[in-house]
């Protein structure tokens, strides 16, 4: 796969690559930290960004945060990069 944008994981082998369970996806996905694709059948689809974020939120959990604190880290993360980016 090229494209880190193109969602072709199914959510069971997003949870394995990102080593967590199934429903903490799901979980994730309701309080706005991911937001996978969905086909036409509504079927999520994760993409390598999105396994790469999920990774993220799996390490910030097990540094102890909760999820609130994490939805705060990978929007002030977010903003940096956004703020990089427009240095550069």
């Amino acid at each position: 796969m090229t494209d880190r944008g193109h969602a072709v994981f199914a959510i069971s082998v997003a949870a394995e690559l990102a080593g967590t369970a199934i429903q903490n996806l799901r979980v994730y996905e309701r309080r706005g930290l991911v937001a996978p694709l969905r086909t036409a059948g509504g079927t999520r689809r994760y993409s390598q960004a999105d396994i790469d974020r999920l990774r993220r939120i799996t390490e910030l959990l097990a540094a102890g945060l909760n999820l609130a604190g994490i939805e705060l880290v990978l929007h002030l993360e977010a903003e940096n990069a956004a703020l990089r980016a427009m240095l550069d």
